[in-house]
């Protein structure tokens, strides 16, 4: 792409892609000051630190007025594969149980808890780049909050309802809750992308003042569309949820999620993890799950609402 303005598109951080049937304009209701235009696209570069959020204004200001950014390609090629293999592998092999361990939803089949389940996993939580991204949400202090994955049956004809990540709105200290979706197999608009209405993170509310039933259709969402081995970095107050899968084949993501160092985890991680996964973490890793933070065990013990929509 050329970085220019296409008709009938939508931005990215890395390029244009298909909107959805509805209108395509920023929420005018909730969008803060953008400088006289929406975005103006950039263009993937083939150094590692065009993906960094310094390398990147553009892609900056779209996450702090739009609610979203999208690195398209970010780990496009082997680091792909090597993760749409192993994922694979830990549906096949859990099979009905395969999510048990937070919880299940109509129409799609999760894992939960895969920092336990191979190094591979691991490594992605400690992106040293998609941690940039996040701290330009939660700020400095920060941790793991899950690492779940997601498969968006074929023809599941179920949708999400529009959510705030665990029910959330910014509080006095401001943004807590940030998900990064690595989407495995390519987002389009028929095949159950997520969905988001820009710069409603400013609202601060959740879809439930504004709108009757948040399963509808809000006439400013917009499709996060984009090619598999893409990251989409989410201010989670922004409201959102996965769509429709209309087409046979399933959609799979996985789904990173942070929260600001004094909020609960969604999924207590010191809990979850084996002796042998502990005994083979770095320490940045055991820092970002919060392994050795007191406070961390008294507010992950008994979180409260832990889903912005699942029961």
């Amino acid at each position: 792409m050329d970085g220019k303005l296409v008709p009938g598109t939508i931005p990215s951080a890395g390029g244009w892609y298909l909107a959805p049937p509805a209108p395509v304009v920023p929420n005018k209701k909730y969008l803060a000051p953008f400088e006289g235009h929406w975005h103006s696209a950039i263009v993937p570069g083939t150094f590692s630190m065009r993906w960094r959020p310094e390398q990147n204004p553009d892609g900056v200001s779209m996450l702090r007025n739009l609610g979203y950014v999208i690195l398209e390609g970010y780990f496009a090629g082997s680091r792909l594969e090597q993760l749409q293999a192993w994922t694979e592998a830990l549906f096949q092999s859990e099979g009905a149980e395969a999510g048990r361990e937070f919880r299940t939803e109509p129409g799609s089949i999760r894992l939960a808890n895969l920092v336990d389940k191979g190094a591979v996993f691991r490594e992605l939580i400690v992106d040293e780049t998609i941690l940039a991204w996040v701290q330009i949400v939660l700020g400095q202090r920060f941790k793991l909050s899950s690492l779940n994955a997601r498969k968006a049956l074929g023809d599941n004809g179920v949708r999400q309802p529009l959510h705030c990540d665990m029910g959330a709105v910014p509080d006095a200290d401001g943004y807590w809750v940030c998900n990064t979706i690595w989407m495995l197999d390519t987002f389009h608009q028929n095949n159950g992308p997520t969905r988001i209405v820009p710069g409603t993170h400013l609202s601060g509310q959740t879809p439930g003042h504004e709108m009757k039933d948040p399963c509808d259709v809000h006439p400013e969402e917009i499709y996060l569309q984009a090619p598999a081995g893409s990251v989409a970095i989410i201010n989670a107050h922004a409201w959102h949820g996965g769509t429709e899968n209309r087409v046979p084949n399933p959609r799979t993501a996985l789904h990173a999620f942070y929260v600001r160092r004094d909020k609960p985890q969604q999924q207590y991680q010191k809990k979850l993890l084996s002796d042998d996964t502990v005994a083979c973490l770095s320490p940045e890793q055991r820092e970002l799950l919060a392994l050795d933070d007191p406070e961390n065990d008294r507010l992950s013990a008994n979180p409260g609402q832990v889903s912005g929509f699942m029961k």
